[in-house]
């Protein structure tokens, strides 16, 4: 199957406003003010081999790191219909207060997909609460580790007796599972409209499309390499300024950052997993793109992020990174490649 341009912008919506409807239901039916009121979560559709289809309009950092998490998920040999949950920054989390679920979705008695929802909890327990401790030098000090594990009744039952609010943790977990069942839901009904065949390589084609437009995009900024530093200005635990380096340079369509020079991990709680480092890389490279791009794995496949193992980008257990998303992240938006003129907006393929 081939989608002609008025094809791929159905499809893409189609996709798009699943993830939109999870979104929806997990913030109106979220207990605590930070997800029904401060909409501190997002949503999104991964396919069976964990690329994301489709994602909501939601959080950059949250979004950009989900791949990592389904592919954790993904080594658990999934079966249809399962739920799973997770929290560790070290295998696609960003900061435990942000609690994953991710649904495994079952399409004609097969596996179909993957329901994804993230959302900030208020507490998830540690040494002070929120789960965001200042001074915390250690992730275990920062609160309750969830690696990716499937979701059963006992689980919930450890994860409430390690918080400070256990009847709005309970309330905000019913949310977003009634969320990932959503997307299960609305997958499953676009799999009955279009045929599930057709459908599976509708996503593909998306897929393919948002690749070949985003590179022909960057193709087009200056190659580099582009260097550029920045410094953190303590950490809650040491005041000494904290350096970020970053070389861009961009090939054959691929935006590649290397932090290669960056200091070695913080004593405190602004270190970054890698999923969050690759997550804020690929907010700056949307910024890059036209709106009319649709916002899926095919962009992530013209992003390339290297970071020395260790380093306050690439950060390794236990290191604290409470702060990493909300703070080091922004980091690496307060600039962008010079600015480029695009064609008018359309489809063109």
């Amino acid at each position: 199957m081939r989608l002609d341009a008025v094809g791929l912008e159905v499809m893409a919506h189609a996709f798009a406003s699943v993830a939109e409807e999870m979104g929806l239901v997990l913030v109106h039916s979220a207990l605590s003010p930070n997800i029904r009121e401060r909409r501190d979560a997002s949503a999104a559709l991964f396919g069976a081999d964990g690329e994301m289809i489709a994602q909501a309009a939601h959080i950059p950092v949250h979004l950009g790191a989900l791949a990592d998490a389904v592919a954790a998920v993904r080594t658990l040999d999934p079966q249809p219909g399962e739920f799973f949950i997770l929290n560790d920054p070290y295998a696609g989390g960003s900061h435990l207060p942000d609690l994953t679920l991710i649904g495994a979705i079952e399409i004609d008695g097969q596996l179909g997909g993957y329901s994804v929802v993230r959302a900030h909890h208020s507490d998830v327990g540690g040494m002070t609460p929120g789960s965001m401790p200042a001074g915390a030098r250690e992730l275990y000090q920062e609160g309750f580790i969830i690696p990716p594990t499937r979701l059963t009744s006992d689980v919930e039952r450890l994860l409430l007796a390690n918080v400070r609010t256990p009847a709005t943790r309970r309330g905000d977990l019913a949310a977003q599972r009634a969320a990932v069942e959503r997307g299960a839901q609305g997958l499953s009904a676009l799999a009955r409209r279009h045929g599930w065949v057709v459908l599976r390589e509708a996503a593909h084609e998306l897929l393919d499309y948002a690749e070949r437009r985003a590179k022909a995009l960057l193709a087009r900024l200056p190659a580099g390499p582009m260097t550029a530093v920045d410094c953190l200005e303590g950490d809650g635990v040491v005041d000494e300024e904290l350096e970020i380096r970053v070389k861009i340079t961009i090939v054959d369509g691929m935006f590649r950052a290397d932090f290669t020079g960056t200091r070695d991990a913080a004593p405190g709680n602004v270190n970054c997993p890698i999923a969050v480092t690759r997550s804020a890389v690929l907010f700056v490279v949307r910024t890059l793109l036209p709106d009319d791009v649709p916002m899926n794995g095919g962009v992530s496949r013209a992003i390339a992020v290297t970071a020395p193992p260790g380093c306050l980008v690439n950060a390794r257990p236990p290191s604290a990174v409470a702060a990493g998303n909300v703070e080091t992240s922004q980091c690496f938006a307060r600039s962008r490649p010079a600015a480029v003129s695009y064609p008018p907006r359309g489809r063109g393929r």
